[in-house]
């Protein structure tokens, strides 16, 4: 369902990602770890179409993004670290936009508003203008309009940054719900999230796949989680 094969991004001379190639089978949940400065953020951008390759190509449900981008995002939700939002609109007004931009209308186009709105616990601040909202219920409102098509992959850049304890508990518990019935790439530094929610991790340091497997793999040599995000990514950029 997510396929980055050779996937490259340079900017000018300095290389972001340099052949990044894996593939996430239909309901996996795979958290994509690294530091900060790793390159996760340029291949999610890749993989969902938002950012042209230098070189490789990025698939989703199996439309190749570059030339048939259209396509692919109809199966896909993407929610960037610190998605921009409207901060005039509403939580309902920014939904209805959002689904009359991908094409939803008449009973669906209500019945899957008023579904996410339930889903994500939207019902309390639904008239309330966003940038009145807290970065919580912000969060919760990228999270709506990413469902609102209701699509097979879920891309999800640092999903819980600067999220206080309760409303992460609250967001992972949304990302295993959705994870039973989707495909999810998840980027996150947090190592946490690794044994909250991963059936697999990919872990990449300086713009290179360093690290892909199960999570009990990643420590079949002994020590513990942190000690091998510091072994395997040591000298990458902070």
């Amino acid at each position: 369902m997510i396929e980055a094969n050779g996937l490259t991004k340079y900017y000018g001379t300095f290389i972001a990602v340099k052949d990044m190639t894996f593939r996430v089978p239909r309901g996996q949940v795979v958290a994509f770890l690294g530091p900060n400065g790793a390159g996760k953020s340029t291949t999610m951008k890749m993989l969902t179409g938002y950012l042209a390759a230098s070189a490789g190509t990025a698939r989703i449900a199996g439309f190749d993004m570059a030339t048939d981008r259209i396509a692919g995002a109809k199966r896909l939700g993407y929610l960037p670290e610190n998605g921009p939002l409207y901060p005039d609109m509403t939580p309902r007004s920014l939904l209805e936009f959002f689904a009359d931009a991908r094409g939803l209308s008449g009973n669906y186009k209500k019945e899957r508003i008023e579904a996410v709105i339930r889903q994500c616990e939207l019902g309390s601040v639904i008239g309330k203008a966003i940038d009145k909202l807290s970065k919580g219920y912000r969060q919760r409102v990228g999270m709506a309009q990413v469902l609102l098509h209701e699509p097979d992959v879920l891309i999800l850049d640092e999903p819980t940054s600067g999220l206080d304890p309760n409303q992460i508990r609250e967001v992972r518990g949304n990302i295993r719900r959705l994870g039973e019935k989707k495909t999810i790439l998840l980027s996150t530094h947090i190592l946490q999230e690794v044994d909250a929610l991963a059936d697999r991790v990919i872990m990449v340091a300086e713009g290179r796949l360093v690290f892909d497997g199960k999570p009990q793999d990643l420590l079949a040599g002994g020590g513990s989680l942190d000690d091998r995000f510091y072994e395997l990514t040591r000298g990458s950029a902070a």
